[in-house]
């Protein structure tokens, strides 16, 4: 899918960002990943490449694997079976005699891999009784950091984060947005270049939410690749390149937002807001004998139907409103979100 124009007499060729995404090599291959703990299998021969510059979202549901795939791509974990490849010709600045990104084991090359990875878990790592700043001097010095690098490296990540004003404050005393911010940026001290944050928005308010996802982006355009777990879907429908669903230890599959509502989305949905809102009288009034089918839900202060006859739905949908005297506000017709998505995907066996 390209565009094109004409400027200044010059024709110019212009694709989509994720088609550039694509093009580049994978920074990352996790190849045929199999964790236990005891007998008990938590991933199931995963495979996955993580394309350099890439915002990649992995999504599951509570005890899906989402978190212990994380430790182990990082190397916290050591696998039963398989590997994690990480590119090092960034380190030894040459390439393979066919130009080809150089690749090291994240396990046989430990001190490497730490250099490559930052990682802020769900639970912070932060120090309490230790400043803003202290902390991250403190982290900075766990990867040997020289003086200069490390004052310049702490200048720019408490601009970036807006931790400045703060940066004499004790840790513990940080609201829950601002510890997020800091442990974000003690996982960057050591400017990585793959960014994995474990469930980053979790238990925030969805302004705090909004600050930390601008944050994410801030980072991604410097030219960190993001590897991230979330729960809140509709934000990584947002925000990621890529989405890989896991479930019970298993990739369900691995594409664009775009492509999985395409591929998975079987109807489209019409979401509508009317007053004074009497909504199963109007899904009363839809369900006549002869009508198409539909699917329906009542959620808060919205009417959301669910048919792959939207057009047939609509015509019937807007006629009901003006029968029962319904006052029209807001209506939308789109493909189910990953929310939705996500949930039709965990009910198959």
């Amino acid at each position: 899918m390209t565009a094109t124009f004409f400027f200044h007499g010059k024709l110019y060729i212009c694709r989509p960002y994720y088609l550039f995404v694509m093009e580049r090599p994978p920074i990352l291959k996790v190849q045929r990943l199999t964790k236990r703990f005891c007998k008990k299998t938590i991933l199931r021969d995963i495979s996955l490449d993580i394309i350099e510059g890439e915002i990649f979202g992995i999504v599951g549901s509570s005890g899906s694997g989402k978190t212990t795939l994380l430790k182990t791509i990082v190397g916290y974990l050591a696998p039963e079976q398989g590997d994690v490849k990480f590119r090092y010709d960034y380190y030894v600045k040459k390439k393979d005699k066919d130009g080809k990104p150089l690749y090291a084991s994240v396990y046989r090359q430990q001190q490497m891999a730490r250099s490559t990875f930052g990682f802020a878990s769900q639970e912070p790592s932060i120090y309490p009784k230790l400043t803003v700043k202290e902390n991250l001097k403190y982290f900075g010095s766990l990867y040997k950091l020289k003086k200069k690098a490390l004052e310049s490296n702490i200048d720019i990540l408490l601009a970036l984060m807006d931790l400045k004003g703060s940066q004499k404050t004790l840790a513990g005393e940080l609201s829950g947005g601002m510890e997020r911010r800091l442990d974000i940026a003690c996982a960057l001290i050591h400017d990585p270049e793959i960014l994995i944050l474990d469930e980053p928005t979790s238990d925030l308010d969805p302004l705090l939410r909004d600050h930390i996802w601008s944050l994410v982006q801030k980072i991604n355009k410097k030219g960190t690749t993001i590897i991230m777990a979330s729960h809140h879907l509709s934000e990584v429908e947002n925000f990621c390149s890529r989405i890989a669903i896991i479930k019970d230890g298993r990739i369900v599959d691995v594409a664009s937002p775009a492509r999985l509502k395409t591929k998975y989305a079987e109807s489209q949905q019409i979401k509508i807001q009317s007053y004074p809102g009497s909504y199963a009288n109007i899904v009363k009034s839809l369900k006549k004998p002869g009508s198409k089918p539909f699917e329906f839900n009542i959620k808060g202060s919205e009417l959301i139907l669910y048919s792959d006859y939207t057009q047939e739905i609509m015509h019937e949908l807007l006629h009901t409103l003006e029968v029962l005297k319904e006052e029209l506000i807001d209506i939308k017709v789109s493909r189910p979100g990953l929310d939705e998505l996500f949930l039709k995907l965990n009910a198959r066996k």
